[in-house]
């Protein structure tokens, strides 16, 4: 695979001196190959999905695990692109809620994700002819599968963030007046639970709730849809760009060139930090984890410190005092040496890592995308930074 490397990022607005040379490279984009069916082997969209995750989603691995197993037992399971939907296709998404950390104890079943398209597709009456990701990233993007296989439905290769986020109404759909509700969630246990509310915050709201009581992880449809809906308000491409993004990682390893290089040159991204994980501060908070991590500097970044803010995803990135990157922009933490994207919660002290920044679906940079996941809406007293350092064009609308 071929990475093209272009200038370095200029200094911004809200960027020291000091954090602009911390400023790596950017990288444009490269083809993506789209997707037509999902066989036994997901390591390379579950790697890249992990990716895209910025940090949250659910720990990758687990979700290759479930896909592969039920691609073996049901078969292949077909992919179709967003163009490609009827218009009067019924859309059911499938996802996991609660806070990633509580994965490395308890796991879900493969069973649950069928179960909460199936309670869904009951209350509405429909026969559900699609299942879709509604966030890229981690378990998220893998979950789906295992619903598609075991309920022989294809799987649309889009997805509704282009990244993942950790709140029911940070989505495109939202955006376009689509409803998350009815919304079913589904446990371990066998309990399933339907919720209509009066708007995405509020399914937000009581469907946190509950799956605090149901240990703080469940399974959950939702934002069922026909298939012009979903052509309005979907980001095309996720699971292929997933694919991309796993297979230039592997390749560049095998060529001996630069994985986190190649990762950026897909996202068309920028490498802003490199560096030793020094502290990690996280808890669960209300089916939430949430925290902080600091990088001291190392190579050309020696000497300063970036520091990375999440709730299940990073949201933020400061270097040398400065911020450098918010969301809705994706930033991503991957091993220094191999590229390995790492979670939120797996972030280690002593873990010499990598900071990738990258371009959201422009959708996210409007005035109305930047109130539903901006940085003012986690508490950051900070207009939203663009993965170059600029200031995103919605706060200027």
């Amino acid at each position: 695979m071929t990475t093209t490397v272009t200038a370095t990022s200029p200094a911004t607005e809200t960027a020291t001196s000091a954090a602009a040379s911390a400023v790596s490279t950017t990288t444009r984009p490269v083809p993506v190959r789209p997707l037509t069916e999902i066989g036994a082997d997901c390591s390379a969209l579950a790697r890249g999905a992990a990716v895209l995750g910025t940090g949250g989603g659910g720990d990758p691995y687990i979700g290759r695990l479930l896909a592969e197993a039920a691609v073996r037992e049901h078969g292949a399971v077909p992919v179709v692109q967003v163009e490609d939907l009827p218009d009067d296709a019924v859309v059911l998404n499938v996802a996991m809620i609660g806070a990633p950390t509580v994965m490395v104890e308890k796991l879900p079943s493969g069973a649950q994700f069928a179960e909460a398209i199936r309670s869904l597709a009951t209350h509405l009456g429909v026969t559900p002819t699609h299942v879709a990701c509604i966030e890229v990233g981690g378990v998220n993007s893998t979950s789906p599968i295992v619903a598609a296989a075991e309920l022989g439905l294809p799987l649309v290769d889009g997805d509704g963030m282009g990244r993942a986020f950790p709140e029911v109404q940070m989505v495109l759909p939202t955006l376009s007046g689509i409803s998350a509700t009815p919304m079913a969630l589904a446990d371990e246990k066998g309990n399933t639970a339907v919720f209509a509310t009066v708007d995405n915050r509020w399914a937000e709201r009581l469907a946190r709730t509950a799956t605090v009581e149901m240990g703080c992880s469940a399974i959950t449809a939702q934002y069922a849809m026909s298939g012009a809906e979903l052509k309005q308000s979907y980001v095309r491409g996720s699971l292929s760009l997933s694919v991309a993004i796993g297979e230039a990682l592997v390749d560049a390893r095998a060529a001996n060139e630069d994985p986190v290089v190649a990762v950026a040159a897909v996202l068309g991204g920028t490498v802003v930090f490199e560096g030793k994980v020094a502290d990690v501060e996280r808890k669960t908070v209300t089916g939430f984890a949430r925290g902080t991590a600091r990088i001291a500097g190392s190579g050309s970044d020696t000497g300063l410190e970036a520091v990375l803010r999440f709730q299940n995803e990073h949201l933020l990135v400061e270097v040398a005092g400065s911020v450098r990157t918010t969301t809705p922009d994706l930033i991503v933490t991957l091993d220094a040496e191999t590229g390995e994207p790492i979670t939120t919660e797996g972030l280690r002290f002593g873990a010499r890592v990598r900071i990738v920044t990258a371009p959201a679906d422009p959708r996210w940079h409007t005035p109305a995308g930047l109130a539903l996941a901006g940085p003012r809406y986690f508490g950051y007293d900070t207009p939203a930074v663009r993965h170059d350092g600029t200031v995103s064009e919605g706060e200027h609308a």
